[in-house]
């Protein structure tokens, strides 16, 4: 089993096979709207536009698991981030990181890269994912990691 194994559903409603990203230098991140983090929308979106021709995409999906900081629709959710942190980023529909309903995508991330005190779960929003090339969850970062301090592990990966 491989990241590349997954299909995901972009926040447009289009079905996506996570293997169109083969190759690529990934930051897959569990966003929301309302929450302390969500400011980081900004440095996830220079980090994207620093990288993104030499093969860096980031991901962001969003979910409401956590004190229902992203309530609002697929739609809703993209109009606010395009019109108040110009993300050009993909963005995919709104799902869960936890529980049974989690996504088969993020169950996947977290059994491969466990959290602080080797929990799977997820603690809270603006969780990160690093993913290199060949498509090996490297590093997981918690949600107070400012985009720009990954910025080293992702020209690392974008080097070899």
């Amino acid at each position: 089993m491989s990241i590349y194994d997954f299909n995901v559903t972009a926040i447009d409603g289009q079905e996506i096979p996570m293997s169109i990203y083969k190759e690529k230098v990934l930051l897959i991140v569990n966003v929301a709207s309302e929450c302390g983090f969500t400011p980081q929308y900004e440095g996830l979106e220079k980090l994207y536009e620093s990288y993104r021709e030499q093969g860096f995409m980031v991901l962001g999906f969003p979910s409401n698991q956590f004190g229902e900081q992203e309530p609002g629709t697929n739609k809703e959710i993209l109009f606010f981030c395009q019109g108040k942190y110009d993300v050009q980023f993909d963005m995919f529909a709104k799902i869960d990181v936890n529980g049974d309903d989690a996504s088969p995508l993020y169950q996947y991330l977290k059994h491969e890269q466990s959290g602080l005190f080797w929990t799977e779960s997820i603690k809270w929003n603006f969780t990160k994912f690093l993913v290199d090339r060949k498509g090996n969850i490297v590093k997981r970062y918690g949600p107070s990691t400012k985009p720009e301090s990954i910025r080293k592990d992702i020209e690392a990966l974008l080097n070899k």
